[in-house]
């Protein structure tokens, strides 16, 4: 055991500019593209809820229309979707590796789980208060902004922090095509060149991020919930 410790150490002190380096890449892989996909996903998400049997402006043949190009796209495993949309992704970044060309499968793999997500954290609202609002006169879209979106908001914070590390992992993945980041330089050294420590030190540090993001998401929204105050 001491022995793998000191193997860790020596690595990272071998290796730390790069470990550095591709810790802030995988960082920056997952901020942007979670933001991409909460902003694709959080619309989607919404009306799906809205246009359902049991919406507050039904619209059933779209709603099942849209529920099935959702499910449709997240049945598509990451890696396949990588090859899928490499044309979309060249369009996009003008090329098909690094960090860049990662964020596009990423973003359309994770929106459509984004959406089921934020769809999920509004169904959890109770229909009263939507009611209350409505026999107030409040439109469809006060509705929406002002008490669906409000009242499901530590549900939603819960379901960031699990789409980021859903994210991060997806990056990971990406390493296999040379995607940058800590999931590029665990199977580019780490594997193909059998330098384990070099792998395990990887692991760890997305181990890591995983827990803080994790936590992070947990605390802020336990303290955004009204109910616990």
């Amino acid at each position: 055991m001491l022995e793998f410790i000191m193997s860790l150490c020596a690595t990272t002190a071998q290796n730390g500019q790069m470990i550095l380096e591709n810790t802030g890449i995988s960082i920056y892989i997952v901020l942007l593209s979670t933001l991409f996909s909460y902003l694709f996903g959080i619309p989607t998400g919404i009306v799906l809820v809205v246009t359902a049997k049991d919406g507050i402006h039904p619209m059933p043949v779209f709603n099942q229309i849209l529920g099935v190009i959702v499910n449709l796209l997240r049945s598509v495993p990451f890696l396949l979707m990588i090859f899928m949309i490499m044309p979309i992704t060249m369009a996009i970044t003008g090329t098909s590796f690094g960090p860049n060309a990662t964020i596009v499968p990423l973003v359309f793999s994770a929106a459509p789980f984004v959406a089921r997500l934020i769809e999920s954290s509004l169904r959890e609202i109770d229909f009263g208060v939507i009611e209350a609002a409505q026999s107030m006169g409040a439109s469809n879209w006060q509705i929406i902004t002002k008490v669906m979106l409000p009242e499901s908001g530590p549900s939603l914070l819960v379901g960031a922090a699990i789409a980021a590390t859903t994210i991060l992992g997806y990056s990971a993945m990406a390493g296999v095509l040379g995607g940058g980041g800590l999931g590029d330089v665990a199977i580019r050294y780490g594997y193909y060149r059998y330098e384990k420590p070099l792998m395990y030190i990887c692991i760890i540090l997305l181990v890591i991020i995983t827990q803080i993001v994790q936590e992070a998401g947990l605390r802020i929204s336990v303290k955004s919930d009204k109910r616990l105050h």
